[in-house]
């Protein structure tokens, strides 16, 4: 299959979103924002980095990548809507390979409502891919991590530290509990985009990804919004059977592993219920775990074994 065959392969011939004018066929999609705001991110997945054929099949390749940068759009309070693709293909990369890459991000973006609209294809030394979101929200509903204030709560979702947990497992061969769940969780993550998006109700909400790991997140929010936050070791929610790690493991991946891809945020304390009954109605699990203190500085402390520690911004650098 040459280039022009694989892409037509690969294209939609209908599509989802009424903003969309002009999908794939031209050098360029066009598409109306109907006086939203337009949120964009884009991220670059490389084998060897971010995956390896022993952790994950080309299905997942494609859904954890796409999932990435969806979750970015969750941590933004943006609705989903276009998804562009540029992919650098191996000689080592059967195409039947590549086309399930692209089938794991075409079943997530239809749980998203989704479209394909363009990308890039050409050959390479190793397999990159490189995805470009776009999506819209309310004007002036875009979330920051720069407008956490004294006195709010600081949230998660979900449970932390599985999706290293799951890497662990399929690194090291032995008995585990609830392999299958560990595992789901590293190769097909579940961005917050209903939780999110409903947080626009809220007077004031401030948000991140958590991709990697909530000491560099809640750092994020800390320096950008001039605070200090402080994190409660008991009230970070995991799920019941990590405890079967070493309590180092456990440490590392809770607060530095990254890719769970849940959203940490702050929000005033007289909201907390509301985000509560969001968070139920979206059948998502959020756990206060800290506050935003009075004390002066851009940094995050954590109470462990009744002692203050310095959270210190660590997660996984790729210039280090």
């Amino acid at each position: 299959m040459d280039e022009f065959s694989f892409i037509d392969s690969i294209k939609q011939n209908t599509y989802k979103q009424s903003s969309l004018i002009k999908g794939v066929g031209d050098d360029a999609a066009v598409f109306r924002s109907d006086s939203k705001d337009i949120v964009t991110a884009v991220d670059t997945f490389v084998e060897g980095i971010h995956f390896t054929r022993k952790t994950m099949d080309p299905y997942h390749v494609g859904y954890r990548a796409l999932g990435a940068n969806v979750s970015d759009l969750a941590a933004m309070g943006a609705t989903p809507a276009f998804y562009l693709v540029s992919i650098v293909i191996p000689k080592n990369w059967a195409i039947e390979d590549i086309s399930q890459i692209f089938i794991g991000m075409k079943d997530l973006a239809n749980q998203h409502t989704m479209d394909l609209i363009g990308g890039d294809t050409v050959s390479g030394i190793e397999l990159s891919i490189s995805i470009t979101v776009i999506g819209f929200v309310e004007e002036e509903k875009a979330r920051y991590r720069s407008t956490a204030k004294e006195g709010d709560l600081v949230f998660v979702t979900g449970t932390l530290g599985d999706s290293q947990a799951g890497l662990y497992i399929l690194m090291n061969e032995g008995n585990y509990e609830d392999t299958n769940y560990y595992v789901e969780r590293h190769r097909m993550p579940s961005p917050r985009i209903d939780f999110a998006k409903k947080l626009s109700y809220l007077s004031r909400v401030t948000l991140n990804d958590i991709s990697d790991g909530i000491g560099n997140e809640a750092n994020e929010i800390a320096e950008a919004s001039e605070v200090t936050i402080i994190i409660q070791d008991e009230l970070v929610p995991v799920h019941s059977s990590y405890y079967q790690f070493s309590p180092e493991l456990q440490h590392k991946w809770k607060y530095y592993g990254g890719e769970d891809f849940e959203l940490i945020g702050t929000v005033p304390e007289s909201e907390w219920e509301t985000v509560q009954h969001i968070a139920d109605q979206t059948n998502t699990m959020v756990t206060q775990i800290g506050y935003v203190s009075s004390d002066k500085g851009n940094d995050v402390f954590l109470y462990r074994n009744q002692q203050k520690e310095q959270l210190k911004k660590k997660g996984y650098n790729h210039l280090k």
